[in-house]
């Protein structure tokens, strides 16, 4: 008897809130910086020629990179401007979702906020879409 195979949906866009509040302040279509890595450290044992200790030191996490057509929202902009003179840190959420509209997975972000905006490239001789893209540091991804 086959064994009944589950097709996987891709994704078709994120959702991302910012605690305390409840509702979206954003949705992307492509995110990147979904990565952890423990930094290691090479430890070299005295009268042991035939290998090398490998310790874990700490876990590293690249800038979250959220990209989107542009809107007229301007929430995680205005959040971009309040963290200059000192970060608003903030917990947040991004929610994968596929064409059915059904949760995928979620992932949470602790002390979160944004360094780098990118707004729009325009060439008139191409017919691509308005893209804008935001970057935010954080502590640490959990898996939700």
């Amino acid at each position: 008897m086959p064994v009944k195979q589950e097709q996987f949906t891709p994704a078709i866009w994120f959702e991302l809130k910012l605690s305390p509040l409840a509702s979206p302040v954003g949705y992307y279509t492509e995110v990147s910086g979904l990565t952890a890595e423990i930094e290691v450290m090479s430890y070299n044992e005295g009268g042991r020629n035939d290998s090398v200790h490998k310790l874990p030191t700490r876990m590293k996490h690249p800038n979250l990179v959220l990209k989107r057509g542009v809107t007229t929202v301007k929430d995680l902009e205005a959040w971009l401007e309040d963290s200059f003179m000192g970060p608003t840190r903030k917990e947040i959420t991004l929610t994968m979702y596929n064409q059915r509209l059904d949760k995928i997975r979620t992932w949470s972000f602790k002390n979160a906020y944004p360094v780098k905006w990118t707004g729009p490239n325009f060439n008139s001789s191409q017919n691509t879409l308005a893209t804008e893209a935001l970057e935010i540091v954080h502590d640490g991804i959990k898996l939700t």
